[in-house]
């Protein structure tokens, strides 16, 4: 603590001992019945990336490689997570609390779209509301034996993403981005908001980042030559994969089909993430 202290950790940039016990006070506590390991955040600057179908991929992978995964998705206004994995069935609960729904491979799902009675009835709501919701997939949902949790979190640097940094015990995140200029851009807010939130950054992977002609076989830069290399050197990031334009990824997002998908792109991501 310095000499010069006056308690108002608010408006202070040291870091001690009171401060770090000030921040850890906003943690809130999961279920009583919950049991969950290790906490991944997937963020992005902006929609349309991909975010949400990474997600759904990392979560598949690791459970193919015989963890325990689940999805909380954060992404309140924009939730596309059960359509990937084809989930129609509302989440039920008990006096206990809510129930997560199970994919067909057993990955623990919740959404707001598992709640709400229909899938289209868009959710208008202010941004306390919503981060208090985020909070509640967290502390009112009974998450069985969870290995790796992986958070779809909305687009920007707002209140949600800011909720989960200090209400969850993330243990890393993940930064999907474009090749566009204006995107790369964007991404460096994403890295300096978790460097100030001191979450540490396992890599960013690049979608959309080249589209191979199924006749010629030849790779193209369908959005110019990436920027994203040059922002991982700066900040000193990893990165970590490169997704294609892929119909058929695609087709198996659309159909709810993600837990099919054929592709090695997100291994070393994977390997990565086993190791936390």
């Amino acid at each position: 603590m310095s000499e010069n202290c006056n308690n108002n950790c608010s408006s202070c940039g040291e870091s001690c001992s009171s401060r770090n016990k000030e921040q850890t006070s906003f943690l809130t506590k999961p279920h009583e019945l919950s049991n969950i390991k290790k906490v991944i955040g997937v963020v992005s600057g902006k929609g349309g990336v991909g975010k949400s179908m990474v997600t759904s991929l990392l979560s598949v992978l690791l459970n193919r490689r015989g963890y325990r995964t689940a999805v909380l998705d954060a992404d309140i206004t924009g939730p596309s997570i059960p359509k990937s994995f084809g989930i129609t069935k509302k989440a039920e609960g008990s006096e206990q609390g809510i129930l997560p729904v199970l994919t067909k491979t057993g990955i623990q799902l919740m959404s707001i779209n598992l709640l709400l009675p229909n899938d289209t009835d868009p959710v208008i709501w202010r941004g306390p509301i919503l981060a208090g919701t985020v909070k509640q997939f967290w502390s009112d949902v009974i998450w069985k034996d969870v290995d790796f949790m992986f958070v779809d979190m909305p687009p920007g640097t707002g209140d949600v993403p800011l909720t989960v940094f200090q209400s969850l015990p993330v243990d890393g995140i993940v930064i999907v981005t474009s090749p566009q200029e204006l995107v790369g851009m964007i991404v460096k807010k994403a890295v300096r908001m978790a460097k100030m939130m001191n979450v540490p950054v396992l890599g960013i992977v690049e979608n959309m980042s080249y589209f191979i002609c199924p006749e010629c076989n030849t790779k193209h830069n369908i959005f110019g030559v990436s920027e994203v290399e040059s922002i991982c050197a700066e900040f000193g990031v990893d990165m970590l994969s490169k997704l294609p334009i892929n119909h058929k990824l695609a087709a198996a997002v659309d159909h709810g089909l993600i837990e099919l998908f054929e592709g090695d792109w997100l291994d070393n991501l994977t390997d990565k993430i086993e190791k936390i």
